[in-house]
């Protein structure tokens, strides 16, 4: 996960969820999409979180 940047997380999830809403996800692989999804949402949370403290950093010195 630490390969891969936000724009990249978020384009993974947005497979995964064409994968779920298409119906072409297998039961046998379902599990492993739902996990990977929540790990990514929780990767793009911290990156967005991140970003935040650091602009506010930023500013802050000013």
């Amino acid at each position: 996960m630490k390969d891969y940047t936000y724009t990249q997380a978020m384009q993974r999830l947005e497979t995964i969820l064409a994968q779920l809403e298409e119906g072409t996800a297998t039961v046998d692989t379902l599990s492993e999409l739902v996990k990977e999804a929540a790990d990514l949402v929780k990767f793009c949370r911290e990156k967005l979180r991140n970003t935040e403290d650091e602009v506010q950093k930023a500013f802050e010195g000013l």
